[in-house]
């Protein structure tokens, strides 16, 4: 029995099904840089909007904070386009990444409005036909400000609607307040809703395709929050009917690779409706609308609600919404994806590097599982060494398959030895392994992180294919230091050369995050058995 090829075997099966489910989306890569936006790369937008006679594209409203760039249509007052300031569309680039936008074959936009007792159960936008009067079409944080409040109004029948935007410095997370006032005669119903609207089909010019093929899972995504369901995830070709669940909390999003989209459900005395419809033209449309109140004459009412629209950063987002962290997916060990992306953010903010930090994360999880590790390389060198027995007590029970197992067993109790204990690490290692994968897929913080030298994105491929390499001769040295020379057989042989190739091409797609935690690993593998199998035959 040798439990070191079937581990193989297993491994080979599950890192199988891990790159041929992606297999058909398998992508050139592009470009290489780091994540730092360099100010000399990037065009003044001040300089741009306030020198250009541009400033207002289609007569929308612009918005800069030290975040994003906002493009608002002054009719409705729906947010339109959304650029990130802290992040470049795609690495080597000298764009901002645009998360929302409006174009001829694309939609991906936020809306926000009133809703009026006649058309409450239809969610009509009473703002849409009316355009809202402002002081500027040009708004900016400035440096020695930490708050921006953008209003926009219109009268219509003795009634003064009132929508206003608030920024916060440093902040992805927009504040919405729509106040009525009601100047006439007679009591009015109003509610509000917010809602975002997203095509189905992306086109590829839109997307970065070097984050294609292992993410195209978690593209186009919906999930919501309730008092009922902590957390709930459709895709959207899931999508087959209309859904509508009432609540009084919680929240509702759209999601993407590293970035989201969520309006915050305020919480109102009444019950709010989160729902999701799929209209005619191909277009998702999810959000909340609230209950209808009743504003009195010469009385007002404020309907305040929050959005976010920006990365998913864990720190930050857990403290918007309650399980809004879950929009993160970091798969199903999750449990094990969670702590290791804060042992490696700690590293991180010590020592600056994603790259370095994942090294030391290894070396971490080795000196916790050393004890395990020890007990596996002694049985493999245990076994080797009875090869010499194993070999005679074949050539004679070779052709009685039940009497080789039975003198198989005698020979391990008689040497004290378990050969499935082997399996132990592995079953330890290859969790830690799929919960590393998803936090270098996942964590915006590692996109676009860059290492050393050649690796400019530890959450993408390596674009020479060295460290695939380097791992590949790593996992050869260590099945020559398994076998220890013993005379196995012919085959069993062949497949342990052959496995180390296999997984380099294996490798070639994986984030070169994972291949270095692997080297390392392999590394550390290597030192540990040297020493063992030393001291076992001296």
């Amino acid at each position: 029995m040798n439990s070191k090829n079937n581990i193989l075997l297993i491994i080979f099966c599950l890192f199988s099904f891990i790159i041929l489910s992606n297999w058909q989306k398998i992508y050139n890569y592009i470009g290489n840089n780091n994540n730092k936006i360099s100010n000399k790369n990037i065009i003044n937008i001040d300089d741009k909007y306030q020198k250009s006679s541009n400033i207002i594209r289609n007569n929308r409203i612009v918005i800069k904070t030290d975040k994003f760039i906002l493009y608002i249509n002054p009719y409705g007052g729906t947010i339109e386009q959304v650029q990130l300031l802290d992040y470049l569309d795609k690495l080597n680039s000298k764009k901002f990444l645009i998360l929302l936008r409006k174009n001829s074959d694309f939609i991906y936009q936020v809306k926000s409005g009133i809703i009026k007792e006649d058309n409450i159960k239809k969610i009509k936008d009473f703002y849409k036909n009316s355009k809202f009067f402002i002081k500027s079409n040009y708004f900016k944080l400035k440096k020695n400000k930490k708050i921006l409040r953008v209003p926009l109004f219109f009268i219509k029948n003795n009634i003064l609607y009132v929508k206003v935007f608030t920024f916060v410095r440093g902040s992805y997370l927009i504040n919405i307040n729509h106040q009525i006032f009601n100047k006439t005669q007679k009591p009015i119903n109003i509610g509000i809703f917010g809602q975002i609207d997203k095509s189905i089909n992306t086109p590829k010019k839109y997307l970065d395709k070097k984050y294609s093929n292992i993410t195209s899972k978690i593209f186009d995504n919906i999930a919501f929050s309730t008092e009922n369901n902590k957390f709930k995830k459709y895709k959207f070709s899931n999508i087959f009917k209309n859904i509508n669940i009432n609540t009084n909390k919680g929240w509702i999003a759209i999601l993407q690779k590293y970035f989201t989209s969520v309006w915050i459900i305020p919480n109102l005395p009444k019950e709010n409706t989160i729902y999701i419809k799929k209209l005619f033209n191909n277009i998702i449309s999810v959000g909340f609308k609230s209950s209808n109140y009743l504003i009195l004459p010469g009385q007002k009412h404020n309907f305040l609600s929050k959005l976010w629209i920006g990365p998913k950063i864990q720190e930050k987002i857990s403290k918007i919404a309650p399980f809004l962290d879950l929009t993160i997916d970091y798969g199903f060990f999750w449990f094990l994806s969670k702590p290791l992306f804060k042992l490696l953010n700690l590293l991180f903010n010590l020592i600056g590097n994603w790259g370095f930090s994942i090294i030391i994360t290894t070396i971490i999880i080795r000196l916790i599982t050393y004890p395990l590790s020890k007990k596996q390389y002694i049985t493999i060198a245990k076994i080797n060494l009875l090869q010499p027995q194993i070999k005679k007590i074949k050539e004679i029970f070779g052709n009685d398959k039940e009497r080789f197992s039975k003198e198989m067993i005698l020979l391990y109790k008689k040497e004290n030895l378990n050969p499935f204990s082997g399996f132990i690490p592995f079953i330890i290692q290859m969790p830690i392994f799929l919960a590393l994968y998803y936090v270098l897929t996942s964590s915006i913080e590692l996109r676009h992180a860059p290492f050393v030298f050649w690796i400019k994105d530890l959450s993408s491929e390596d674009p020479y294919y060295i460290l695939p390499i380097i791992m590949s001769i790593t996992m050869f040295i260590i099945q020559l230091i398994s076998q220890n020379n013993y005379d196995i057989d012919p085959i069993q042989k062949k497949l342990a050369y052959i496995m180390p190739i296999i997984f380099s091409l294996f490798f070639l797609w994986i984030p070169s995050g994972l291949v270095l935690y692997y080297i390392v690993n392999n590394l550390i593998t290597i030192l540990q058995q040297k020493l063992i199998f030393y001291k076992i035959n001296n």
